[in-house]
């Protein structure tokens, strides 16, 4: 039985952009389990990188492996060469099906966390679904870090300081950087160390419906049409929602309990239908004996945070700023 529950308030702005993209997604995603690309780009308006600087922050690209269409987007702020910054590896949200860092709401989101945090912020394009499945996207997410972490030199400002290095992502891209968080644990690198993990509203699910999913039919941007889309797009054939890359918490769990993980920040909105999920992955780091912390707005929609007009979208930075001058005065004091 689902429930009348209260619309989110939003601008009219907003509210006409999110309905623009949720119709020409759901135009996009056909029966047949293939994404009509030529409609998704009229909605993907996507931006090059810019070497001047705008807003004090200047973008470039570098290609890893062309073959897989591998390449980051790396964001420097304009600060003076002797300031050490940490390093924030940026996974996009999507569904694992959509968006690049060329996509102007990405590149706008990443440009900001560059000046504001401040960071150099290096920004994933790894491959999509359904074309690539499960573990394309993790293995893409990883190789990036191996590849700072070998190249740092010639790649990265010298001012880039990896020992402080940071995972982000939205959506799907905070599964991913969950993922890559893990495999990080047992890397062994040279001079890459992850002093924390920024999940935003990350995308996770199960067989199961949770109270949420079934209260928010029909929320904005997320819905369970959309989302049981995608799963099926990313997963092996003949896997369910309980697979380990999506209900992270759930019965085939990966046991994180004997892993270094980075202390986590959980970002859940009130009326995001993904939230239950959201809070059960907190409570699973702190039940595997892991620093985290859950920050919540009640009000917001999934992916709130990328429409700059909302106040929230600025305290969550913010946020996230306070967050990573924790994590790293932490570590001075060890």
């Amino acid at each position: 039985m689902t429930h009348q529950i209260t619309k989110p308030s939003l601008p009219w702005k907003t509210r006409i952009s999110i309905t623009l993209i949720s119709t020409i997604t759901d135009a996009a995603l056909r029966s047949d389990g293939t994404v009509n690309r030529r409609l998704i780009r009229l909605l993907d308006f996507q931006v090059p990188p810019n070497p001047k600087p705008t807003n004090s922050v200047t973008s470039s690209d570098t290609t890893i492996d062309a073959s897989r269409n591998l390449w980051f987007r790396l964001f420097s702020p304009s600060l003076p060469s002797n300031l050490l910054l940490p390093v924030f590896i940026f996974f996009h949200g999507g569904g694992f099906t959509f968006l690049s860092p060329a996509s102007q709401a990405y590149d706008a989101v990443c440009r900001r966390f560059a000046r504001k945090l401040p960071a150099f912020v290096v920004s994933v394009n790894y491959r999509l679904a359904p074309e690539h499945i499960y573990p394309s996207q993790y293995d893409d997410g990883f190789d990036v870090l191996k590849f700072l972490d070998d190249n740092s030199a010639t790649i990265l400002p010298e001012n880039a300081d990896l020992s402080r290095c940071f995972l982000a992502g939205d959506s799907a891209g905070a599964n991913l950087a969950h993922h890559v968080a893990v495999r990080a644990c047992q890397a062994g690198f040279q001079t890459l160390k992850v002093m924390g993990l920024v999940s935003i509203q990350p995308f996770f699910g199960g067989e199961e419906r949770t109270e949420a999913e079934m209260q928010l039919v029909g929320s904005l941007l997320v819905s369970m049409p959309r989302s049981d889309w995608c799963w099926k797009a990313f997963l092996p054939n003949g896997s369910n929602r309980d697979h380990k890359a999506v209900n992270v918490s759930g019965p085939n769990a990966e046991d994180i309990t004997g892993l270094n993980f980075p202390e986590t920040m959980v970002v859940v909105g009130g009326f995001d239908p993904l939230k239950d999920w959201q809070r059960r992955y907190y409570e699973w780091l702190k039940a595997s004996g892991k620093e985290a912390r859950l920050m919540e707005y009640p009000t917001m929609i999934h992916a709130f945070y990328i429409f700059p007009e909302l106040p929230e979208a600025s305290q969550l930075i913010m946020q996230v700023k306070d967050f990573m001058t924790n994590c790293c005065s932490k570590l001075q004091q060890n």
